[in-house]
Parts: C-alpha cells; sequence; structure tokens
C-alpha cells in the first residue's frame, strides 16, 4: 500500500493595515464661548485605518478639560495606533487600549474605535448604526447652541437660528448675567425649546437660584449646573429641582454613570470624551439599566465626528449634534440637515466623505 502525499502552499500572513493620521485646524463660523473659555480655532486629528483596499476613518476631538491637547493626541497615537490589529476584534482593541493608556487620552481611543467600525462595516457594505443591529428610529431634534458672548450678540445668535429653522437651542450659561440672557432669548425665540447648559459655572447658591429662574422660562433641561466632582450638591438640587439635571463634565468614563444615576437625571454621552461609539453604546446601556435620560452630544467636530454619533442618537432622548453646523470650514460633507433635523446617515460606513 502507498500513501498519497500531498502538498500545499501555506497560506499567506494575514495583511496588517496601516493607521496613518494627519491635524487640520477647523475655525468656527464665530467665537465659540462657554464660562470656561472662548476658542475659535480647533485642532482635530483624523485618523485612518487601511487594510485590504478599505479606509476606516476616525476624529479625535480632543477637550483640556480631559486632559487632552493636540499635542497630547499627537504624542501618544504612535504609541496606541498598533492596537489596532484586526479590525473585528472589538474587546480586544478596546482591552489593549486600557490596558496601555487606562484613564487616559480618550479622543484617540475613540479615532481608533471608529476606524475599526468603519472598516467592518465598508467591509460588509453597511452603515455602522446596521452593523451594530441599532434601531433605525429616527433621530431626536438636535439642540443649536447660543454660545457665551455679549447680550446683543447671543441675542443676534438666537434670532438667526430660529429664522434658519431651528426649533431647540441650548444656550451657555454661567456668568453673573445669567437671568438676563435667559430672560433676552426667551423674547427672542419665545417658541422655541430652551435647554441650559452651565458647564459647572455655578455655586450651589447661585444654582439654586437659577433653578427658579430656569423654571419660570420653561427650559427643557439644565446641564452641569455645579462643579464636576460635586455628586452631593447635584443631588441636592435634583431633590429641589423641576427641571431635569443632566451631567456632562461629572461624566468622564462608563463607570461613573453608576455613581451618577443618584445625583442626575440624565447623562451627555460624548464619544471623543468616552472613548468611542461602542463605549458611549455601553454607557448609554447602562444609563438607562438606572432609569437616566440619555443626551448624545458632541464636541466642536467635523461631520465625520458628528456622523459616528448620529449612528447612536437614535437610541436617545435628547441630540445635541449641532457641532460641525457650527463650523466655517468642515473638511467632510454628506450629512443632510434640515435646520435642527438630522437624518440617519445611510450610506456605507460613517456614510459622509472628504469635501
Amino acid at each position: 500500500m502507498t500513501t498519497a502525499q500531498t502538498s500545499s502552499t501555506p497560506a499567506p500572513a494575514p495583511q496588517t493595515g496601516a493607521v496613518t493620521w494627519e491635524t487640520l485646524e477647523l475655525h468656527t463660523a464665530q467665537p465659540f464661548g462657554i464660562a470656561r473659555w472662548t476658542h475659535s480655532v480647533y485642532p482635530r486629528t483624523f485618523v485612518s485605518f487601511t487594510q485590504d483596499g478599505l479606509t476606516g476613518r476616525g476624529e479625535a476631538a480632543p477637550n483640556a478639560f480631559y486632559g487632552e491637547t493636540r499635542g497630547t493626541v499627537e504624542a501618544v497615537l504612535p504609541l496606541l495606533s498598533d492596537a489596532l490589529r484586526d479590525p473585528w476584534d472589538w474587546d480586544g482593541l478596546g482591552a489593549r487600549l486600557s490596558n496601555r493608556m487606562p484613564h487616559d487620552h480618550p479622543s484617540v481611543k475613540c479615532a481608533l474605535e471608529m476606524a475599526a467600525l468603519e472598516w467592518c462595516a465598508l467591509s460588509v457594505g453597511r452603515p455602522v448604526w446596521q452593523l451594530l443591529g441599532l434601531s433605525p428610529a429616527p433621530l431626536p431634534e438636535s439642540s443649536f447652541t447660543v454660545s457665551l458672548a455679549e447680550l446683543p450678540d447671543m441675542r443676534r445668535q438666537a434670532r438667526e437660528a430660529v429664522q434658519r429653522g431651528h426649533g431647540v437651542l441650548k444656550v451657555k450659561l454661567g456668568t453673573d448675567r445669567d437671568e438676563a440672557i435667559i430672560e433676552a432669548l426667551r423674547e427672542e425665540a419665545p417658541h422655541a425649546a430652551l435647554r441650559v447648559d452651565a458647564n459647572a459655572g455655578w455655586t450651589r447658591p447661585r444654582a439654586k437660584r437659577m433653578l427658579g429662574v430656569l423654571d419660570a422660562a420653561g427650559v427643557e433641561l439644565v446641564e452641569q449646573p455645579l462643579a464636576a466632582g460635586d455628586l452631593e450638591g447635584h443631588a441636592q438640587l435634583r431633590a429641589h429641582a423641576r427641571v431635569p439635571i443632566v451631567a456632562d463634565e461629572s461624566l468622564h468614563h462608563v463607570q461613573d454613570v453608576l455613581a451618577l444615576a443618584n445625583a442626575f437625571d440624565g447623562v451627555n454621552l460624548k464619544l471623543a470624551k468616552l472613548g468611542g461609539p461602542l463605549q458611549a453604546l455601553r454607557a448609554l446601556r447602562l444609563a438607562r439599566a438606572h432609569g437616566l435620560q440619555v443626551m448624545m452630544g458632541c464636541m466642536i467636530e467635523s461631520s465625520l465626528g458628528i456622523a459616528a454619533a448620529a449612528h447612536l442618537a437614535g437610541l436617545c432622548d435628547w441630540a445635541d449634534l449641532d457641532g460641525a453646523l457650527l463650523l466655517a470650514d468642515d473638511p467632510f460633507s454628506g450629512l443632510e440637515w434640515q435646520a435642527g433635523t438630522l437624518a440617519r446617515p445611510t450610506g456605507p460606513g460613517w456614510g459622509v466623505s472628504r469635501a
């Protein structure tokens, strides 16, 4: 008896994807002010993962409040980029990023996670929200932000937004003239829904006084009235407030949701501060499990970053996704806006293209 001999050519090793990036300075159409600062230039780093002829993209939108700058992003990307190996290994990517930088550099992690998800979605010709099995529900109407400025300028911002058809205005506060601002904007936009963001700019006594002002003006909600670490103060405010109180700066990591459930009515989820879409999805489900309402928010970002948030926004109660609308030089196109109503992206991947 003879034994048949077979031979085979070893399968080629899987191609390793390449991670590249570039930083662009994005400019707002006008200076954008909050309680802590006013800026008009926003460096954003765009990450690409290319393998087998497909390229997934992500955006790093650093915020100094969370310990990130353009410099930290550009310094950390070479240290974290090789964590993105197999784009389908989402758990492995998250574990490697967390092990290397446990609590830091969330916008870099976000960009890498975005790039992996888009690559996978492109490989099957689907939008990311379909890849993740998310609801096709319409997105909540997004607010349009009236940034802190001199009162005549804030009046103008509100008036022009309403003229363009925006029905929800988000007003930045955190000053000693907040009562006058609310009165003026309610006068300019009597039929618009008003939301307030104090960006941690109030003391406890000031916040207690402002709650009555907000209630009288029919304000829908107030974001982060007190300092990020003052959960006790927020819990006390919540006990007496008629206006829902929503955490923003108090929420840095997915696990923070548990502690916030006793101090807030809702949470503002931003992909760039939580480390990416998958992390935001975890936070969203955790918030729901603990009875919290959810806002899908954003930084000042291009339409790429906004598109990623939009893929999750159909699961939320509120949306604040106007970051790209505030730009004078958005490098991406493809999102369909009708005033504050954003259509769910339908193209493969994130559904936007380089302009």
